[in-house]
């Protein structure tokens, strides 16, 4: 808050005394706390997040809110991982839903035109979606701080929300078939692809289990993880009747995904984590 000091002069026969000098604090009696709906994010997330205010002195009008939404410096540029969600704007009043400030993402996201009500309360709440500089590896988090400034704000007020990434496993599978043509009695190939994105790894105790009903039906078979031969019975079975597949729980597992920053521009790139199986087998 505002610091102030005070010091009076007595002059007397052409001499000046000084007296003691005073020092106070002017108050605004308004506080600012920010803080995430949201508990984590991933890809392709919004983030809420919730800005209150209290207002314990004088009524404030046409103040404006800024948020950084977590910009950082990349080499000699600024990036920012989060994007303001257009349209999710919402301001409460005392507790009622009310039309007034307006927002423009840029960044920084700023929200102008926020009317505080002496001895009242306002919250704001918005929305921010995740986007190519929000950082996604285990352990990475996103600090932003919105400011309010304005008149009759007496100090610029500010508070900052921490939000971590979310810790999963993101899987897609992909099938292909080599060749495309077989004569009768002649060896098939399907290669299943499986690739994680998140920044979990799969391991033996998440039992990822891969199935699948091979027609026409393929005797004898040889499976393959990653070029390792899978033993059948205890890493996977296979009914040569019907010709239904499947591994059995643990016996596949998959590497977490690998997140590089271009160290100019800011922008992460994303290498999946891979597993690779391969059902040979006659038709």
């Amino acid at each position: 808050m505002a610091i102030f000091t005070n010091q009076a002069n007595l002059i007397f026969n052409g001499q000046t005394t000084s007296s003691n000098i005073t020092t106070g604090e002017v108050t605004s009696g308004l506080s600012l706390t920010k803080t995430s709906i949201s508990r984590d994010y991933g890809r392709s997330d919004h983030v809420a997040y919730i800005v209150t205010f209290v207002n314990e002195g004088g009524a404030i009008t046409g103040a404006t809110l800024t948020d950084d939404l977590g910009s950082f410096t990349v080499g000699n540029n600024t990036v920012t991982p989060f994007t303001y969600v257009e349209g999710s704007l919402l301001f409460y009043q005392n507790g009622v839903l009310t039309d007034g400030p307006t927002a423009v993402g840029g960044p920084p996201l700023v929200i102008t035109g926020i009317d505080i009500p002496a001895g009242g309360n306002v919250q704001i709440i918005y929305e921010a979606a995740t986007n190519e500089f929000t950082p996604l590896m285990a352990g990475a988090s996103v600090t932003n701080t919105a400011y309010l400034a304005g008149t009759g704000v007496v100090d610029p007020l500010s508070d900052t929300a921490v939000v971590t990434a979310r810790d999963e496993v993101a899987l897609t599978i992909a099938k292909a078939m080599y060749p495309t043509t077989v004569n009768e009695d002649g060896t098939l190939v399907y290669t299943f692809i499986i690739q994680n994105t998140g920044n979990t790894a799969v391991v033996a105790t998440d039992d990822l289990i891969v199935t699948d009903t091979f027609n026409p039906i393929l005797n004898p078979i040889a499976v393959t993880l990653d070029g390792v031969e899978l033993t059948e019975g205890s890493q996977y079975t296979y009914d040569e009747s019907t010709g239904e597949f499947a591994t059995l729980p643990g016996a596949v597992t998959v590497p977490a995904a690998t997140y590089t920053q271009d160290p100019v521009t800011g922008v992460y790139s994303i290498t999946p984590g891979v597993a690779v199986i391969t059902v040979t087998g006659r038709v």
